[in-house]
């Protein structure tokens, strides 16, 4: 080939080059110059067929032609790749003069915190967490408790009952979360140690009643348990919560069906300044109810009330709330009015610890 055809060849090749827009055409134009079967491949090819004399003079016009073809494209695709970074970061671009986001205005609502807060605190004394349905058999939720179908105690309980079954049973809105003892019991290997926070329904509604509220029990059967572990630990449970170095109880003699002894619980405190303070003054307030788990209790459960006993103990949580954080109704609490909420209400990461503190 003459001179002027390899610079032709060249320039055209070089324009072709020049002229791409992305990598697939400059891929394209490789494989039609330098391919197996490419122009100036073809070229590099026939050099084996000449004479010495003539591979000598053509041999280094090729050769040059390849790698100056070979320089172009080397280069033209570096061109492309910034071209296409820049294109790529200019539209993923962030305009960081644009205003912020505005913080998040859910919080945690007093019931969950002191949920967490609870359940932090008995986790710290042994105790798991045990849940269980609200929606309960008549059995679970009264029989096995020790109070048969014309126990008196039912009318303490202003129960809302669910349609009758085919069998004629009527299932019920648990009215305390003591079925999930029950069913601890039957499920569990001893020794048990759990408390069982929940939902639950009762007919009532006023200031300090809701008709769906919230409870939290703590049971605890093994061979040794009698009620100096009780009292410790409520006492403990109240020095956590409450956050104070001191309390003091008072027990009272009471009456639930499925305790005996029942007992009910006072902690001394000091209403003089318009508030409330705990672990001090002359004043009382009625804490939890209490007592050793009924025998009759234990043995409907399958457990030997030769060999074991323990103790109940239960509470309200909304009640809790109310105490702690100084809320004056417990009717807003289920009225998702957002202005209550972010007034009582914690913010996401104020996950309550006891090293970190339980509180704001």
């Amino acid at each position: 080939m003459a001179m002027t055809d390899i610079s032709s060849l060249e320039s055209k090749i070089l324009a072709t080059v020049a002229g791409t827009r992305d990598e697939q055409a400059l891929e394209a134009v490789r494989v039609s110059a330098l391919g197996k079967k490419g122009a100036v491949s073809e070229l590099l090819k026939s050099l084996g067929a000449m004479s010495p004399e003539e591979r000598k003079a053509n041999g280094p016009l090729y050769n040059g032609l390849r790698d100056r073809v070979s320089e172009a494209i080397a280069l033209r695709k570096g061109t492309l790749a910034r071209e296409a970074l820049d294109a790529k970061l200019a539209f993923e671009r962030v305009d960081v003069t644009l205003p912020s986001r505005p913080e998040p205005r859910g919080t945690i609502h007093p019931i969950s915190q002191v949920l967490d807060e609870i359940t932090a605190i008995f986790a710290d004394l042994g105790f798991a967490v045990a849940e269980g349905p609200d929606i309960e058999t008549d059995e679970y939720n009264f029989t096995k408790l020790n109070i048969p179908p014309d126990h008196p105690a039912r009318q303490m309980h202003d129960t809302f009952y669910m349609a009758p079954q085919a069998d004629g049973s009527r299932p019920v809105l648990r009215t305390h979360t003591s079925p999930v003892q029950v069913r601890t019991m039957l499920a569990q290997k001893l020794p048990i140690r759990i408390i069982a926070p929940g939902r639950t329904y009762r007919v009532d509604s006023d200031a300090t009643h809701s008709p769906m509220f919230h409870q939290y029990e703590g049971l605890v059967i093994d061979e040794v348990t009698h009620l100096g572990h009780l009292k410790w630990t409520l006492e403990e449970f109240c020095k956590a919560f409450f956050e104070v170095n001191e309390v003091e109880l008072r027990a009272r003699p009471s009456y639930f069906p499925f305790t005996e002894p029942s007992v009910e619980w006072d902690m001394r405190c000091d209403r003089s300044g318009g508030g409330i303070k705990f672990g001090t003054g002359n004043d009382w307030l009625e804490l939890a109810g209490s007592g050793m788990v009924h025998p009759c209790v234990l043995e409907m459960c399958g457990i030997d009330s030769e060999k074991y006993q323990g103790y109940a103990f239960g509470g309200g949580l909304d009640r809790l709330a109310m105490l702690k954080y100084a809320i004056p109704d417990i009717r807003p609490f289920f009225e998702s009015d957002l202005r209550w909420l972010r007034h009582y209400g914690f913010a996401a990461l104020d996950i309550p610890t006891l090293d970190g503190g339980l509180s704001r």
